[in-house]
């Protein structure tokens, strides 16, 4: 546990995440632009939870600090819950149980302040339908590969967090 308590404390840890989720989102930018696969709404919330996951690891990659490392996983452990929820809205539209079918808007719903589908298109614009389910990998199409994607980032997070908890414990036992 000292081992990785130690470690968390570095920025290796939080260089992973960050460059894992930044290849996520150049993959995802590879599925739209240049394979011709245009994101809809959800599949565009997601995009902004793992852009939320890879800030959420650049800050403490920046400056291990304490502080911002609690910062950085306040914010990945949000998006990634975020993420992993607009994922499961996805399947559900794609496959209905019973008869609530989330609905899924013609244009993202950004804050009034940071219309981001207006500032970068490129990236944030939703010309898709949530019904197209045709990118099939291992009989899994996309929101049930973020499923999972999203589900590894909760398990990666629970890990730093409680390798940091560690650290801050091992550090006040020192202090004494």
């Amino acid at each position: 546990m000292q081992w990785l308590a130690n470690w968390s404390q570095t920025r290796q840890p939080w260089a992973i995440v960050c460059l894992s989720a930044f290849a996520l989102l150049l993959a995802a930018l590879y599925f739209q632009h240049i394979q011709g696969h245009a994101p809809c709404v959800k599949c565009i919330y997601q995009r902004s939870a793992v852009i939320g996951i890879m800030f959420g690891a650049l800050i403490p990659l920046l400056y291990p600090h304490i502080l911002l490392r609690g910062l950085g996983l306040i914010i990945w452990g949000t998006s990634a819950v975020w993420g992993l929820h607009t994922a499961r809205e996805h399947l559900l539209v794609i496959f209905p149980e019973g008869f609530f079918v989330p609905p899924c808007p013609f244009v993202p719903e950004f804050p009034a302040f940071m219309p981001l589908h207006e500032w970068l298109p490129a990236i944030f614009d939703a010309p898709g339908s949530c019904n197209d389910n045709t990118w099939q990998f291992l009989g899994m199409g996309m929101p049930e590969w973020m499923q999972v994607v999203f589900a590894l980032y909760l398990v990666g997070w629970l890990v730093a967090l409680v390798a940091n908890l560690a650290s801050i414990s091992l550090s006040l036992k020192a202090a004494k």
